[in-house]
């Protein structure tokens, strides 16, 4: 009973591995919880003054905290767009996942210390293909859901328009900044658990189906 039991839970974790969810949800946790550590460690930092970006430029350890973070993000975002292709290949969310998940990588990767055009294209590619796919979301989930992601999005859009004109309605950059990033961010954790639970609900019936 005991290696039947040992088994199903294997079998369970490795079906989890699978899931598109879990990744965009351990990716917006992850995310969230090293960028604030990194701004934490950064001394005199400014969340309204500074870039988001400026972290991975900073004193040590908060640049390689930074720089692991963006990265890790990355990878799981394509990790997520990959299983997400496998599922649907009609479904457009994928590449735009994937697309965003690219641009944070070069972000971690080329930091404001290496050539700022090529810095910036990343970070235009991670935030403009990131907010697509929030609101190219909303086709994917139930009401009132669909709506807050259609919100996140254009809040997400209209930030970075505001952002690139130097437009930044007393919050400073790095402030103008995170109204781009904090959206995708909490769209990563609704969007995440939402597939999450989704799965894990197709999974039980198939399982009470064929007892």
């Amino acid at each position: 009973m005991r290696i039947i039991i040992m088994c199903r839970r294997h079998i369970r974790f490795m079906v989890n591995l699978r899931s598109p969810g879990l990744w965009l949800l351990v990716g917006g946790l992850e995310m969230l919880f090293m960028v604030h550590l990194a701004e934490f460690l950064y001394s005199g930092y400014s969340t309204s003054q500074n870039y988001i970006s400026d972290l991975g430029v900073g004193p040590t350890p908060s640049r390689w905290v930074f720089t692991a973070a963006i990265i890790l993000f990355g990878l799981m975002a394509l990790v997520t767009a990959a299983l997400l292709r496998q599922k649907s290949r009609k479904s457009m969310i994928w590449l735009l996942l994937a697309s965003s998940g690219v641009g944070a990588i070069g972000v971690g990767v080329f930091n404001e210390d290496y050539v700022p055009e090529v810095h910036a294209f990343f970070a235009l590619l991670a935030f403009l293909f990131g907010d697509l796919a929030v609101i190219y979301s909303s086709k994917m989930v139930r009401s009132p859901l669909s709506y807050l992601f259609v919100l996140l999005g254009l809040i997400g859009l209209l930030a970075l328009i505001l952002f690139g004109g130097n437009t930044y309605l007393g919050l400073g950059a790095g402030g103008m900044e995170r109204m781009i990033f904090y959206p995708a961010m909490f769209w990563a954790l609704g969007f995440g658990t939402y597939m999450l639970a989704e799965e894990n609900e197709a999974n039980r019936m198939r399982t009470e189906a064929s007892s």
